[in-house]
């Protein structure tokens, strides 16, 4: 059930007016019941893996607990008669118990996300170093189902387990209370990848009907609506025409093919996240932002802060700073700093660690090679440029760099560079990306860029119209946002302004959206993840 159908608004529609009926009590029953429906509509074979995450994931969530508990209430009790090499020995003990736990549970699970989602890359790249040491035979191919939002609701999950482990979260008590943390249905799709600690705060509360939040979430669900329908689905045409034609749309095509994407994957994700927002602000239930203004950014590492900030936060909270302060890496400094110098030495523990965050984030995006270039890719640029900061720092004082002009073309320079990375994501081949990013240089076709060759792409000059216009809103609003909740200000307006307005871009979707023959919007983009 796509979030762009017609089954889908009805299921919201119905939520809602439900959801405000029943008394405040069963409001997390029914939402668990609404989640679990949404589920087995996209496929009933899907909930055996989402109830595998839960059910275990839950249970060894309390071992833990349970266990440091009862390491607390014995050390407490024995205090005075235990010595402090026994209290010692005891902790270790307990301790080794709970990581027995936690690495069965993180087994178990990243375990089936790998059987689902990598069998077959594994099983394609085992085959070709078969057949380049003269193999004549290959393994076959299996067919697994891949649930839906796998990614998503098993590093949401994992996520809450390691913070039962370091003590930063109580384990949720309630099964089912802890079946609505893992499956709410908004964030299924394309997240936000949410905290336990968060979420819950609102998740189980009483609701009982604002008008004020239903009103901010419906308008929040329609702005994504705008952002998917008017300009994401109308510039998939542009893209799909440039990528699904290598030989012809070389050379500057590759250039307008990357701002198609760009544009189309900001208004696409940014959209989906709207109405994942806004659905739970109309149930009122907080979720994370996940966007702040990433193509303002004038750095690569500045964008990666901005950009899919639940993922980001999740791989440097679980995975980065673990890695980087476990025992082996500061043993590894120790060891490189007496044979590289104390500069290197001390660089090389962040190096390998963003190098194992960047390898997790491509594989996390797709079961491709083209995936794993491209998070390489956004390694190599980001220590590259973190070991030379310390000279971007003497030249701005020498030359006096960063005044507007300046920082404009840092957010150029950044667009440009995220864009050229992201061509990984539309060739899905990292030989033909490296060939058609080649092409740029060899092809020399640049009139068609004024000559109206941008035509012969399915888009008329009515799409590139609304496309102009829908961007420079996008646009105009994120410079807004920035002192500023934009539906705040919008609210405290006149109601024939708020009318006009609302109902404007209400038309605006309604009239200028990309349905299609039979309305058949394309899926978001951030499904397949």
């Amino acid at each position: 059930m796509l979030f762009t159908s017609y089954e889908f608004l009805g299921f919201i529609i119905g939520l809602i007016l439900l959801y405000y009926i029943v008394p405040g009590r069963f409001q997390w029953m029914l939402l668990l019941g609404a989640s679990y429906l949404f589920y087995a509509l996209a496929g009933t074979e899907y909930l055996a893996y989402i109830l595998a995450t839960t059910v275990t994931v839950y249970h060894t969530a309390l071992r833990i607990e349970e266990n440091a508990d009862s390491q607390a209430a014995y050390l407490k009790e024995h205090k005075a008669r235990l010595s402090k090499e026994e209290k010692k020995a005891y902790r270790e003990r307990q301790k080794s118990l709970r990581l027995g736990w936690i690495l069965a549970g993180l087994l178990l699970n990243l375990g089936i996300l790998a059987v689902v989602k990598y069998t077959n890359f594994a099983i394609a790249n085992l085959n070709g170093l078969l057949h380049a040491f003269g193999a004549a035979g290959q393994i076959s191919f299996v067919t697994l189902a891949l649930p839906l939002g796998i990614s998503f609701y098993t590093f949401q999950a994992l996520g809450y387990l390691i913070d039962v482990y370091r003590g930063t979260v109580r384990a949720e008590r309630n099964p089912f209370r802890f079946a609505l943390f893992v499956s709410f249905f908004p964030q299924l799709v394309q997240g936000p990848i949410s905290r336990f600690g968060d979420l819950s705060r609102s998740l189980y509360e009483e609701h009982p009907f604002d008008g004020r939040t239903v009103s901010f979430g419906l308008q929040r669900i329609l702005w994504g609506y705008f952002k998917k329908l008017v300009i994401a689905d109308r510039i998939l045409v542009g893209v799909n025409t440039i990528i699904g034609d290598t030989e012809r749309f070389g050379g500057a095509y590759v250039l307008v093919g990357m701002f198609f994407y760009a544009c189309e994957l900001y208004a696409d994700f940014t959209g989906g996240i709207d109405i994942t927002i806004g659905i739970a602000q109309t149930l009122g239930i907080t979720l994370q932002e996940n966007f702040e203004r990433p193509f303002f950014s004038k750095s690569l590492k500045e964008y990666w802060r901005r950009w899919h900030i639940s993922m980001g936060t999740w791989f440097r909270d679980y995975i980065f700073y673990p890695i980087s302060v476990s025992k082996l890496m500061q043993k590894c400094s120790r060891s490189s700093r007496r044979r590289f110098g104390e500069n290197l030495g001390k660089r090389l523990p962040v190096y390998l660690s963003s190098f194992v965050v960047w390898f997790a984030t491509g594989i996390w995006h797709g079961a491709s090679w083209n995936f794993i270039a491209w998070g390489l890719g956004n390694w190599a640029v980001l220590m590259v440029s973190e070991t030379l900061e310390p000279f971007y720092d003497k030249f701005h004082q020498r030359f006096g760099a960063g005044g507007k002009g300046y920082r404009v073309f840092e957010v150029v320079r950044t667009f440009l560079l995220v864009s050229a990375l992201r061509t990984f994501d539309c060739y899905r081949s990292v030989p033909v990306t490296f060939r058609m990013f080649g092409s740029l240089l060899t092809a020399r076709n640049w009139n068609i860029l004024w000559d109206g060759s941008l035509l012969g792409l399915g888009l008329s000059p009515l799409d590139y119209g609304i496309l102009a216009a829908g961007t420079l809103l996008l646009v105009s609003v994120s410079l807004l946002q920035r002192r500023g909740s934009v539906r705040e200000r919008i609210a405290a307006k006149p109601y024939p302004v708020k009318f006009v307005l609302w109902y404007g871009l209400f038309l605006a979707v309604l009239l200028m959206g990309a349905y299609g023959i039979g309305y058949d919007a394309s899926q978001f983009i951030y499904n397949q993840f």
